[in-house]
């Protein structure tokens, strides 16, 4: 059997799809699996990485704030989109799949309709409850729907064909030994803080991740290892933010461009500062960690912010938006939780509650029947 799966622009879009590859190829060996995506995007190194063959596509988004800078982005986003659909059907004839999978970003747009126009089996998952345009366009054309929540369903527009599965999480997530993971960075007794914003990186986040690390290190020294990632953007912000708050990289502090060992970190940590995606949502139930959510305000229908809603309410996390966060408060709400003996394990037990363990069997179990059966 041979899969194209087409994902790119964020690790929300590349993680799921590398999930489904893992578990096709776990259930049938003798899986040929192939990716297609942008070279420049963060999809070619998470994917060659994990050893598959990657075929490049070029294709961008529109930019909706027109600045000289964006008109001429638009231009070659227009141009790329003409030419995306002649390289799609050439990648799909070198590839030669059986199944065509889209996992999000504008990638999978010309690569899985050009599919279904070709006869192709197709199927796309849906990682949000706000579904984005690739997606919404392309549901009417694949054979299977794969939605992470009910509230998609309608939205798809497809609902005779759109299965509710939840989020695809890497098993390696859910199998973790903490003992392990906490002895490999030499935690100890330490409370393990792990923040992020994103591959590539959220300004406010790193600002007042700074102040936190400051106050750690003042107030709480030797008793919190802190792993922070700063995104692409971020990482000279970062730097230059310690040198101003008097704080640096040492035995208390790692600093990273990218987490490439999220199991590994999420399985030591005991609470997680991030954005609230819906893949970092359904690793953070998975790995059954406590959290900080900081919903992005720069989604669609603001649908960050309504998933943290959702943990919030469990007892899982606490969400603080955008327009609220401080460096002082960040401080405040972690001095909290520190403050209340088991607080943070009450947490994480009530995130792995929300788990959707069975997500990737049920994509994997309805993906072989269409191959298999054509239906």
């Amino acid at each position: 059997m041979r899969v194209l799966i087409a994902a790119g622009g964020t690790a929300g879009h590349i993680n799921p799809a590398l999930a489904i590859a893992g578990a096709l190829r776990a259930a049938r060996p003798d899986t040929e699996i192939h990716f297609a995506g942008r070279r420049e995007g963060m999809e070619f190194g998470l994917v060659t990485e994990a050893g598959y063959t990657f075929h490049h596509i070029e294709v961008n988004g529109i930019q909706r704030r027109l600045t000289p800078k964006n008109v001429v982005r638009n231009l070659q986003a227009v141009w790329h989109l003409a030419l995306s659909g002649p390289r799609a059907k050439a990648i799909l004839r070198e590839v030669q799949p059986d199944l065509v999978i889209g996992c999000g970003g504008y990638v999978s747009g010309p690569v899985v309709r050009c599919a279904a126009k070709m006869g192709i089996h197709t199927a796309i998952h849906e990682q949000n409850a706000f579904p984005g345009v690739t997606n919404k366009l392309l549901a009417r054309d694949v054979d299977v729907v794969f939605a992470a929540v009910p509230a998609a369903v309608e939205k798809l527009g497809a609902p005779d064909k759109t299965l509710v599965v939840g989020n695809p999480v890497r098993p390696e997530i859910f199998a973790q030994d903490r003992a392990e993971a906490r002895a490999r960075l030499a935690a100890g007794d330490k409370t393990v803080i792990l923040s992020f914003g994103g591959s590539l990186g959220a300004r406010r986040i790193n600002e007042v991740v700074a102040d936190l690390v400051a106050w750690e290190q003042k107030s709480r020294p030797h008793t919190i290892l802190h792993l922070h990632a700063t995104g692409s953007r971020g990482v000279e912000l970062f730097h230059r933010l310690g040198e101003e708050k008097g704080f640096a990289p040492g035995q208390d502090l790692v600093v990273s461009e990218y987490i490439r060992n999220m199991p590994q970190l999420l399985a030591a940590a005991d609470l997680v500062i991030s954005r609230a995606g819906a893949l970092t949502l359904a690793e953070l139930q998975a790995a059954g960690r406590a959290a900080i959510l900081i919903p992005s305000p720069n989604v669609a229908e603001n649908h960050q912010y309504y998933n943290a809603l959702e943990l919030q309410k469990a007892g899982a996390a606490l969400v603080i938006e955008e327009k609220d966060l401080t460096g002082e408060g960040l401080i405040q709400a972690v001095e909290g939780l520190l403050a209340e003996p088991g607080k943070l394990g009450v947490m994480g037990k009530m995130a792995r509650a929300m788990a959707e363990p069975e997500s990737l069997n049920k994509i994997t179990a309805r993906l072989l029947r269409l191959v298999d059966e054509g239906k």
